[in-house]
C-alpha cells in the first residue's frame, strides 16, 4: 500500500485530495498545525520532523504554500523532499496571483471572484490574504504570508531540487497545480503522472507546462 502525506489537512481527507490519492491503493496520514482537525501527526510546513526521511511515496499540499512567509519556502520545499521516498512525487497547489491581479486591476478587489460550494462570496482579497472571514474569527491559521504565478512556483520547485516539474495554470479557477518529482521523468510519464492528479475535467485548464 503505498502512503501520501497529507499536509496541512485541516478537517479535510483523502476523498478530497486528488482523484489519484482518493483511490484505494493509497493510504494518507494527516498532518496539521492544528490539534483540533485531528491529524495523525500534529506538525508544520516547515518542520516535519516527526516524518522519517523517504518514507512517504507522495506528498499533498492544497492551499497552504502560501500561508508561510517567501524566504521560508525553500525550508518548505526541503521538507517535501526529504520525506519522498527515491520515486516520491508532491502535488502542490496554491492560488494563481496572476489571474487574481487582473481582478484587482480592474479595482475589483472586494467584489466576489467566486462562491464556495456552500455560497460563500470569495473575494480577491481574499485569495491575495487569505479568508477575511476566518482570519476574523480568530483563525490566524488562515492568512497568508506569500503567493505564486506558475512560473515562479516552478522556479522555487527546479531550485529545491526536484528532479522533474509539471505545471497547471486555471486562470478561470485562480489556482495552480505543480507535480515535483524526486527523480528526473519524461515529459511523457511526467504528464500521465500529473493526469491522475491535476482537476483536468474542471473549466478552463492550460495545457500543462514542463520547468525548463
Amino acid at each position: 500500500m503505498k502512503r501520501f502525506l497529507h499536509v496541512g489537512c485541516g478537517p479535510k481527507h483523502k476523498d478530497q485530495t486528488t482523484p489519484g490519492f482518493a483511490g484505494a491503493d493509497w493510504t494518507e496520514v494527516r498532518l496539521d498545525i492544528d490539534p483540533s482537525c485531528n491529524p495523525d501527526i500534529v506538525g508544520t510546513l516547515l518542520d516535519m520532523k516527526d516524518v522519517a526521511d523517504g518514507s512517504m511515496d507522495a506528498v499533498f499540499s492544497s492551499h497552504n504554500i502560501e500561508h508561510v512567509y517567501p524566504h521560508e519556502v525553500p525550508t518548505v520545499l526541503a521538507e517535501f523532499r526529504r520525506v519522498l521516498a527515491p520515486d516520491g512525487f508532491a502535488v502542490i497547489t496554491c492560488p494563481d496571483l496572476k489571474s487574481v491581479a487582473r481582478l484587482i486591476a480592474d479595482d475589483k478587489l472586494t467584489e466576489p471572484a467566486y462562491h464556495t460550494a456552500a455560497g460563500v462570496p470569495i473575494a480577491p482579497l481574499d485569495i491575495l490574504y487569505g479568508w477575511g472571514r476566518a482570519i476574523a474569527s480568530g483563525n490566524v491559521y488562515m492568512a497568508h504570508h506569500g503567493g505564486f504565478t506558475l512560473k515562479s512556483l516552478m522556479q522555487a520547485v527546479a531550485r529545491a531540487g526536484f528532479g522533474g516539474c509539471f505545471g497547471l495554470a486555471r486562470p478561470a479557477n485562480f489556482d495552480l497545480w505543480v507535480l515535483a518529482t524526486k527523480r528526473q521523468m519524461s515529459d511523457e510519464d511526467g504528464r500521465a503522472l500529473a493526469a491522475e492528479h491535476f482537476p483536468m475535467g474542471r473549466p478552463s485548464p492550460v495545457a500543462a507546462a514542463k520547468a525548463s
